[in-house]
Order: C-alpha cells, then sequence, then structure tokens
C-alpha cells in the first residue's frame, strides 16, 4: 500500500470565503438577471430570498459532513465512507460532470465576451490564453491562486459598490417605487418557484469549498464556518444588488425577448440617470464587462482546483489510476498531474458549444446535494442509533428537506441535461462493471489507518 500522500495546510477561513466567492462570482446575478426577473414578474429579490432558504438546509448537511469527513473529494469521499464504495463511486462520477465541464463554460464565455471586444482576434486565441493561464496559477499552488482571488473579488466587490450607489442616487425613491419589488400575489408563486430553481445554480461554489479539506487549517473548523459565510455573504450581495437593480429600472417587461442582455441594458441605464457626472452608461457599462470577465477567470481557476482535488481523491482511492491522480508536485504541494489532465480536458471548450455546456452541469451538482444530505441521516442519525429530539430535528428533518428540495430542483432541469447526465451515469457504470470485475471484487479504496492519518 502507498504510504499516504499530503498536501500543504495554509488555508484559512477568509481564504476558503473567498475561494468560494470566486467559484460562484458575485456579478454573476446578471448572467440570469432578465431570465429570472422575467420569470418572477419583476420580483427577483424575492425569488432570491426563496433559493437563499432553499440552498441553506443543504449548506447545513455540508458543515455537517466535513466536520465528520475533512476529505478533499466532498460528496464522493462523504458517500464512499458512508454508503459503500459502489455508490460513492457513482456519485464521484456523477459529480465530477459537474465539476469538470465549469472550466470549459467559463473558457467560452471569456471567448465569445472578448472576441466582441476584439473581434479581429479569433475567439479561440483567448480560449488557449485563460486556460493556460488558469492551469500555470494552479499548477503553482494554492497560496496564489489565493492571492489572486481576493484580488479578483475586490474588484468585483468596487463594481457592485459603485452600482448600488448609483442605482440609488438616480432612482425613484418613493415609497411606492421602493416597496414594489418585495410585494407579490398569490398567482405570482410560480413564476417565483421557477425562477428560484435557476437562481439555485448560481450557488454552486459553497460545496467547491469542500474539497480543499486537505490544504485546510484546522479542516474540521475552518470548512463549515467558510461555507456558511460564502453562502450568507453571496445571498447578501445577490438581493441588495437585484433590489438596487429593480428600483433603478422597474420596466422589467421591456425584457420580454432580450432576457439575455438585460442586465446590459440595466448597466448602462444606472450610469446614464446618475447624478455623478463624470460617471456616464459607457463607462460603467465597459467597467462591468471588465470585472464580470475577470470574475469569470477567477471562476475558471477555482474551478481547476476543485476537480483537481476531486480526482487525486479518488486516485487516492484506487477508483482512477495512482500514477497519473495520486500525485503531488514535490515542490508546489498540488496534484499537478490531475491538473493537467484537467487542462487538456478543458481544450473541449475550443469546439463544445454554450449550450451543451450550461446543460451538463446542474445534473451532477444535484446529484451530490442529494447524496450528501442523505449521508448526515446516515451517519449522524441511524449510525449513531440516537433519536432524540433534538438529533431528529437536526440530523433527521432539517437534510430531509434538504433531500425534498434537491429533488424538487431536478424536475426544473430541461431534457437535455436529464439526457447528458444518464448517459454519463451509464458509461460509470460500465466502468463500475469493468472495475469490480463485474460485482466480483470490492471498488478499490483506502485502509482505515490512511484515513485517520489523513484526517490527523
Amino acid at each position: 500500500m502507498m504510504s499516504a500522500i499530503k498536501m500543504k495546510r495554509v488555508l484559512t477561513t477568509p481564504a476558503l470565503v473567498a475561494f468560494g466567492l470566486a467559484y460562484m462570482v458575485p456579478l454573476g446575478i446578471f448572467t440570469t438577471y432578465g431570465q429570472v426577473t422575467t420569470l418572477s414578474q419583476g420580483h427577483l429579490p424575492i425569488a432570491y430570498v426563496i433559493t437563499l432558504v432553499m440552498i441553506f438546509f443543504t449548506a447545513l448537511s455540508y458543515c455537517r459532513m466535513t466536520n465528520l469527513l475533512p476529505l478533499s473529494g466532498s460528496a464522493y469521499s462523504y458517500v464512499q465512507h458512508t454508503f459503500g464504495g459502489q455508490m460513492g463511486f457513482l456519485v464521484g462520477w456523477a459529480q465530477t460532470l459537474d465539476y469538470l465541464f465549469l472550466p470549459i463554460l467559463n473558457y467560452i464565455v471569456l471567448g465569445l465576451y472578448l472576441h466582441e471586444c476584439f473581434e479581429f482576434i479569433p475567439a479561440w486565441v483567448f480560449i488557449l490564453a485563460s486556460l493556460s493561464g488558469v492551469s500555470i496559477l494552479n499548477y503553482l499552488g494554492i497560496k496564489l491562486i489565493n492571492s489572486v482571488n481576493f484580488t479578483l473579488i475586490v474588484l468585483q466587490l468596487i463594481f457592485i459598490v459603485l452600482f448600488i450607489i448609483l442605482a440609488f442616487s438616480g432612482a425613484d425613491l418613493s415609497p411606492e417605487n421602493l416597496i414594489k419589488p418585495l410585494l407579490f400575489h398569490q398567482g405570482d408563486i410560480g413564476g417565483l418557484l421557477s425562477g428560484a430553481a435557476v437562481l439555485c445554480l448560481a450557488f454552486l461554489g459553497f460545496d467547491a469549498i469542500a474539497t480543499l479539506a486537505e490544504e485546510s487549517n484546522n479542516a474540521t473548523k475552518t470548512l463549515p464556518r467558510a461555507i456558511l459565510w460564502t453562502v450568507v455573504i453571496a445571498g447578501s450581495i445577490f438581493l441588495i444588488v437585484s433590489y438596487a437593480a429593480h428600483i433603478a429600472f422597474p420596466h422589467w417587461q421591456t425584457f420580454v425577448g432580450k432576457e439575455d442582455t438585460a442586465s446590459l441594458d440595466v448597466v448602462h441605464h444606472v450610469g446614464e440617470v446618475s447624478q455623478l457626472k463624470l460617471i456616464s452608461g459607457n463607462f460603467l457599462s465597459s467597467f462591468f464587462l471588465a470585472a464580470y470577465l475577470t470574475g469569470v477567470f477567477a471562476s475558471a481557476m477555482t474551478a481547476q482546483t476543485s476537480i483537481s482535488r476531486i480526482l487525486f481523491a479518488m486516485g487516492r482511492e484506487g477508483v482512477l489510476p495512482r500514477k497519473i491522480f495520486y500525485r503531488v508536485h514535490k515542490r508546489f504541494h498540488t496534484p499537478h498531474l490531475a491538473i493537467l489532465f484537467v487542462a487538456i480536458f478543458s481544450s473541449l471548450s475550443l469546439v463544445l458549444p454554450l449550450s451543451l455546456v450550461v446543460s451538463m452541469i446542474s445534473f451532477g451538482a444535484l446529484v451530490a446535494f442529494t447524496f450528501v444530505n442523505l449521508c448526515v441521516i446516515k451517519s449522524y442519525l441511524i449510525n449513531r442509533n440516537n433519536y432524540t429530539a433534538a438529533n431528529i430535528f437536526k440530523y433527521g428533518l432539517l437534510p430531509t428537506i434538504g433531500v425534498i428540495l434537491s429533488i424538487w430542483l431536478w424536475t426544473s432541469l430541461d431534457k437535455m441535461a436529464m439526457t447528458i447526465g444518464l448517459v454519463w451515469l451509464i458509461i460509470g457504470f460500465c466502468y463500475l462493471l469493468f472495475l469490480t470485475r463485474l460485482f466480483t471484487k470490492k471498488v478499490p479504496s483506502m485502509s482505515d489507518d490512511e484515513l485517520k492519518n489523513i484526517i490527523n
């Protein structure tokens, strides 16, 4: 048995929060702004409140499991040690669908947007440049990634603060206009729930924090804190920005038919009506584009970090080739071969269409969410056989609500996402049959001594 390979524990709670926020992209609110504003009929802030409540149950379950099993495999590791190797492998396989394709999504967005700004340069040049830059930063180490994350998040936060100030300075602040985004009728609930289902995907990133368990100082404390702080901070940003945007530009009916570009119209309008004469609509739009694209770059960077750690964990267990994935660079202490594998896989961003990649991401995340909630029920309640009222509430009722909400979100996935996700699972199942020789052998896993050595 190969001796345990360890990475450096250098990350604190603020660093983990920065990682989670970079993964989520604070300015990502503008990506679905027009779509969800139309679905919710001008009540986007309320849709975010619903989403925040929904996601909170699953975030709590991630906190419980990071406290119990602070391993870099995240949902894969939790399920593997709770429900066994076969189920753990399939959940890990589904989870990779989310994490492998998010960097690809970010590279495609960077290529499309930058090509629009500089039409004389082909999109593939920007894609390759972004991919190379992200991979080099990941290769050199998590501390460097953390420093870049802080810088890129600060740029986004500067824009967000400026946008909020300008939105209120040029808006109609009458009581009627201020309360309008927060009032809804019973007939609006269907649209609000549909919008909340879309917005849940904007919170993907708090779960990625769990993949850094083996690079975190005092992981059983720092990880849960970072997960909850990330959800609260991101939710607050999304809520405040959406409210400010609705106050400044309440005419959501004009978005119908052009939902994809609605955010650009709002940003330009806020700049035009601003009381600060030095700031124009064109300046604010350019600032928005710069901040948004740097945020997308940060998301690609953190997404590659996360998936390389999951592949590292699966390589350690032996379900993926150890010689490739269970390796750490002697100088930089990063899973360098896993990072290179992700970089090569991400070259698919040169040929895949954006719509197809978007459909691939949601499926894996919801599989992971569902099973992490189930892990809490089994690990804390069933295995310990301690059915007090407090335990039933904390480890039974709360994660059960998380399971129900995750399954409900499945119903919001389109047919393309479900089809691709199921095909991916079938491929994984076939590989599992090969790995276990038609279930005549156990799924490879590390020993209890290795597990204790890693956690301690």
